[in-house]
Formats: structure tokens, C-alpha cells, sequence
């Protein structure tokens, strides 16, 4: 192997001071511009590599990142996805390893961590969504400073980044009501997680504002993410709502769907509103009005959370709230005229 090059070869081969050649070729002064010049001349000769930057040292013991979320959460590729390859970008980009792990139902349990959260071999953790609070709880019991992504609870004392879903449904549901909707339905399961439960809160609370008594027969709040489940509860119901707001992409793509099937026409007879801007809503026929969620910049946040976490391990604990914004598409319009 071909010895390397070093400033003191250059100085012997000069019959100068190793300081002296230090000085000129990292631009310092202290050398004529002359014994400059052909100080380089003569490293380049010899084939002398300048050092690039020092990197920084790497923050932590390991430089290892653990990424970790419940199965179903990792099969939801659309959306969180997304926020995982920003998150993986941003972990490299910052000299780091990502270790990423999913949490079945039996692991969850029986609270078995992953190896690498178990043995401290990670110097911070980021979980997506949630798991369980006593889950949750268990990885932040070992000490690695862990981040919460769009998950929060009052039981959990850790840092999160989390999306603004009250003021984002909203904004969907003033949407409708400015389209002369007064008949607004909401499908989602509030049970599976507070992002849906606060979404459910925000459609509340624009009816209350604007002075609509919500109709009990138009709100399901256990609804399955299933074409079959959402059909029946079209079917079932004695009077259609001219509107629908939808927790989630999948759902909407399903309610639109499904009115299609049974004859009602969308926006013609029925405006569709969803949350995420997913591909299911680019995709679906008519294109859905949604929210939409940048989920890039849920990842980077997330980095940039646990990295300033992991150097300031007592400072008390925040949740950075993203603003949300509404994609109005052609599945929502006026509401049709009362006959």
C-alpha cells in the first residue's frame, strides 16, 4: 500500500519547519506568498491530499437511531411511509444509523422491547404512532431519549410532533358548511388513536360554531377502514347527509366509492371530504378534497427534536404542533337544493 503523504515528508523534501508547511497550505499566515506557492506546488508533486472537514463528533455513544412502530402503523405506507424516509434522510444527512423495528401485537403484550432499545445499543428513539401507553412507557423507562410522532397522551412525559388535526377538520368541515352543507357526516375509528379522536373534536366544533346540532345517525365513530363495513352504513341509513367528513384518506376513497355504487352521484349529490392528501385521494374518481399533512417536514421535526433532546436530556419536555392546510378538489360542491 502506497504510504500516505504527510506535511512532514513535504517539509524534509523542502528543508523547511513542518510548522511552516502547515501554515501555507491552510491559508494561515506566517509564510512569504513565494514559500507559499511552492509549498503546494511541491504537495501536489508529491501527491499531499488536503484533510477535508473534521466531521463532528458524532452526538452520542453509539451513532445509532432506533425507529419503532406497531405493525399496523408501518402497513399504513402511504402516510407514514413518507414521514419514514424523511426521517431516514435526515438521520443520515446528520452522520447517524437508522435502526428501524416493527412491534407486533404479541411483543406489544408482553412488552418485549427490541434488541437494540433493550441493550442501549441506539442513542435516541423515534416512535411513530402509537403502540400502547404502557409500551410506550417501557422504552422511555430504559433512559434513551425518545421522540413521539403523531402520538401524544397524558400518561406518556415525552417529547412530540404532532399535526394540528382539531383546526385541520376544522377547516374541512367549515369548507362544507360555506358549500350550504348542514347534513355532515363523520366516518372514523376514535379509538384507534388521538390524531382521529381530535379530528372528530375539530368537526364538533365547527358545527357548534357555526350553529349546527350534530345528528347522531350521521356520526360513526367505530368505522372499519373495509368497503363492505362503509357500504352497510350507507345502505342503513333512512335520510343521506349531503356532506362527508372522513378521517382519513381510506376512508374517504371508500365513502366516495360506495355512494357511487348505491346511485348517489359525487359532489352532485353528495360532497366527500378527507384528511392526509394521500394518493387515495390524488387517485380517486372524483379527486378528494382533503387536508393536507407535509409529512416531510413531520420527519425532519422529529430529527431535529431528538437530536436537541439528546443533548439537552433535563429540560422540560414540548410537542411541536404542525399547521395543517385544506386541498380543495373536485369531490366537494355546493349542496344540492332542497326540493
Amino acid at each position: 500500500m502506497k504510504k500516505r503523504v504527510t506535511m512532514q515528508d513535504i517539509a524534509d523534501r523542502l528543508n523547511i519547519s513542518k510548522n511552516s508547511v502547515s501554515q501555507a497550505l491552510r491559508g494561515k499566515q506566517g509564510v512569504s506568498e513565494e514559500t507559499r506557492q511552492l509549498i503546494k506546488r511541491v504537495a501536489e508533486e508529491m501527491g499531499y491530499q488536503y484533510p477535508g472537514p473534521r466531521k463532528k463528533k458524532k452526538q452520542g455513544k453509539t451513532g445509532n437511531i432506533g425507529l419503532i412502530a406497531s405493525d399496523l402503523t408501518f402497513s399504513f405506507k402511504n402516510f407514514f411511509g413518507e414521514i419514514y424516509l424523511s426521517i431516514e434522510k435526515e438521520v443520515i444527512k446528520r452522520g447517524m444509523n437508522l435502526h428501524i423495528q416493527s412491534v407486533n401485537q404479541e411483543q406489544k403484550e408482553r412488552l418485549i422491547l427490541p434488541s437494540f432499545i433493550e441493550n442501549k445499543l441506539v442513542d435516541g428513539i423515534l416512535i411513530l404512532s402509537h403502540i400502547s401507553t404502557e409500551y410506550i412507557n417501557k422504552v422511555i423507562a430504559t433512559g434513551i431519549p425518545t421522540i413521539l410522532v403523531d402520538h401524544h397522551h397524558p400518561n406518556i412525559q415525552a417529547d412530540a410532533v404532532l399535526t394540528n388535526n382539531r383546526f385541520g377538520a376544522y377547516l374541512a368541515v367549515q369548507h362544507l358548511i360555506e358549500l350550504n352543507h348542514r347534513d355532515i357526516a363523520f366516518v372514523g375509528n376514535i379509538d384507534y388513536s388521538p390524531s382521529y379522536e381530535e379530528r372528530y373534536e375539530g368537526y364538533l366544533l365547527a358545527l357548534k360554531d357555526y350553529g349546527i346540532k350534530p345528528n347522531e345517525h350521521f356520526i360513526f365513530k367505530n368505522a372499519e377502514e373495509k368497503e363492505e363495513v362503509i357500504f352497510q352504513y350507507i345502505r342503513q341509513l333512512k335520510k343521506q347527509p349531503t356532506a362527508w367528513f372522513c378521517a382519513n384518506d381510506g376512508l374517504g376513497f371508500l365513502v366516495n366509492s360506495c355512494l357511487q355504487q348505491q346511485g348517489i352521484q359525487v359532489p352532485e349529490q353528495a360532497s366527500v371530504c378527507s384528511y392526509d392528501n394521500g394518493q387515495l385521494s390524488k387517485i380517486a374518481t372524483p379527486k378528494t378534497t382533503t387536508v393536507d399533512i407535509d409529512l416531510e417536514l413531520y420527519g425532519r421535526r422529529a430529527v431535529e427534536l431528538l437530536f436537541w433532546r439528546m443533548e439537552n436530556k433535563n429540560e422540560p419536555f414540548q410537542e411541536i404542533l404542525l399547521a395543517s392546510k385544506l386541498i380543495k378538489r373536485e369531490s366537494t360542491a355546493l349542496a344540492p337544493k332542497q326540493s
